[in-house]
């Protein structure tokens, strides 16, 4: 009895060093918690066979039978538990359920690209992407002597909307080890901010230290304070965001699984401060409006798959696959009425190099729109914007969709070996040959301008009229037809031809147009007929 009673407490106490190290979920869906509950079991089994070594032994010799039996039994312990999750995760599979998968998401499919997303405004476009981010805060940190020995950068770069302004935001990090012990009195003083949008990187400076980090050590590591914290929840990826005010805060989204480890979704939202080390657990409704990041990227992508696989059912699945669509292998990010939306194309499981329409995600809410609008997969525009200048060897970035002329253009970067953005692309979605790439030096107006072939007053403040055309003048410039009229009112318009080719090449005098326009002096400038 003494020797199963010192089993037990050496388990113990190496499962709790284990426990220490590992920190899985006390909860049963979690997969990690199975693990960590097996690895107990074995280490509990070898502990007891070495107390009692010599009897086993003698058992064994004289008794082979009932040691066999023993063994069986244990064998047969295991075995078990591993089939009962077996059947558990089979009976909650798309083998059973496609329906419960398709439904992960809810996504609204009646929707207008031009009325839901506004206009570009150039001047709050977010034109820097995580890798020159990334470059622009480590030459902040390498200006910073008294941090750069000290302290790193993390690569988080979170996006976010804060006060109106598109930042991406980092924490500082312990550099190594060493560096840990010397400042963990004081903490992690600050954290790296920039704007997506001019480029503007700086160093806000805490007057209190953050110790609660993931390069932090012992009690102070971030995941093992959440663990303690909340022992049976189950972290999905962490993210680093500041409220209105400036204040740090970790994002933490817990997990719900059906079965074990199935059809993820997110429960709550732990809100953990690093400079108190105090948390706070949200309802997802609850959620305070300045939080951005509640559902990760990877999990709507996830479910977004599911919708577009199981809509039919899972043998339609793998065998018809009629209707079967995928999101595109990438993503971006958009900024709409302070929130980010995760942007990605939807395709077919063909794999035909273009899309059928693309998602915009809430990734605070999960509101999720579906645009049915056929055109260029994300990496096929990419390839034709390195082809107009294949000679530079430039690569670009991925796309940004953008709403130009009341039509979903892709925007894009092209950056040299080094990182440095040299050209803007824009690229038609439906037409991905019309492509017009420009110097970065003459700036993203021009650039956009230049593919309008219009002036970028285009982009503004747009009305809507019905106008009755008195006069009609053309001209040709730069190879592309401009028309000028003139409506009974004696108001003078401006059109390309590029606006719609099938209707302004036959308009006459006396027509009675529905006409979108914006202001540019005296001069109202169509982009859009309507018919």
């Amino acid at each position: 009895m003494k020797k199963r009673i010192y089993s037990i407490l050496t388990t113990l106490l190496i499962g709790g060093i284990l426990f220490y190290f590992m920190l899985p979920p006390i909860n049963l869906s979690a997969p990690s918690f199975w693990i960590f509950l097996i690895i107990m079991l074995t280490i509990y089994f070898t502990v007891y066979s070495i107390y009692n070594a010599k009897e086993i032994s003698d058992n064994f010799k004289y008794n082979k039978a009932e040691a066999s039996k023993k063994v069986g039994i244990i064998s047969i312990s295991i075995i078990s538990v591993f089939l009962l999750i077996s059947l558990i995760n089979i009976i909650n599979s798309p083998l059973f359920n496609a329906k419960s998968y398709y439904n992960r998401i809810a996504i609204n499919e009646d929707n207008s690209f031009e009325e839901d997303v506004k206009p570009v405004d150039f001047k709050s476009l977010p034109l820097l992407d995580k890798d020159s981010s990334r470059k622009l805060g480590d030459r902040v940190m390498g200006q910073m002597t008294e941090l750069v020995s000290q302290f790193r950068v993390s690569d988080l770069y979170t996006q976010i909307n804060f006060n109106d302004d598109i930042i991406r935001v980092t924490p500082l990090e312990y550099a190594n080890v060493i560096k840990y012990f010397t400042n963990r009195k004081n903490g992690v003083k600050g954290y790296i901010t920039l704007n997506s949008v001019t480029g503007k990187a700086e160093l806000k400076k805490l007057d209190k230290g953050m110790k609660y980090m993931p390069s932090a050590l012992f009690n102070e590591d971030l995941v093992r304070k959440l663990r303690f914290m909340y022992p049976t929840e189950i972290f999905d990826q962490i993210s680093f965001e500041i409220d209105n005010e400036g204040n740090p805060y970790w994002i933490v989204p817990t997990i719900k699984y059906t079965g074990v480890g199935l059809r993820r979704d997110i429960k709550n939202l732990i809100i953990f401060n690093p400079v108190t080390g105090e948390g706070t657990k949200y309802a997802l409704k609850d959620v305070p409006s300045w939080v951005d990041h509640v559902y990760p990227s990877d999990l709507i992508i996830e479910q977004v798959n599911d919708w577009g696989l199981y809509e039919k059912g899972f043998l339609n699945s793998i065998f018809g696959q009629k209707g079967v669509v995928a999101t595109t292998t990438g993503y971006n990010y958009i900024a709409m009425n302070d929130d980010i939306y995760l942007y990605t194309g939807v395709t077919s499981v063909s794999s035909d190099e273009s899309n059928i329409g693309f998602i915009l995600t809430n990734l605070r809410t999960k509101e999720t729109h579906f645009y049915e609008v056929s055109g260029a997969e994300e990496y096929s525009a990419m390839a034709s914007a390195e082809g107009q200048v294949q000679q530079m060897k430039y690569k670009s970035t991925f796309p940004l969709l953008i709403n130009l002329n009341n039509k979903p253009t892709y925007l894009m970067s092209l950056k040299d070996n080094a990182g440095l953005v040299k050209m803007y692309a824009f690229v038609d979605v439906v037409d991905y040959q019309n492509v017009v790439v420009t110097d970065a030096k003459h700036g993203i107006e021009v650039a956009a301008k230049n593919y309008l072939g219009n002036d970028i007053n285009t982009v503004g403040e747009e009305f809507t009229e019905d106008i009755i055309i008195s006069k009609i003048n053309t001209s040709v410039i730069d190879g592309t037809s401009y028309y000028y009229l003139t409506d009974t009112k004696n108001n003078k318009y401006k059109v390309s031809i590029k606006v719609e080719q099938s209707i302004i090449p036959f308009i006459e005098v006396g027509n009675k147009l529905n006409v979108s326009y914006t202001e540019n002096n005296s001069i109202r400038e169509i982009i859009k007929i309507n018919k």
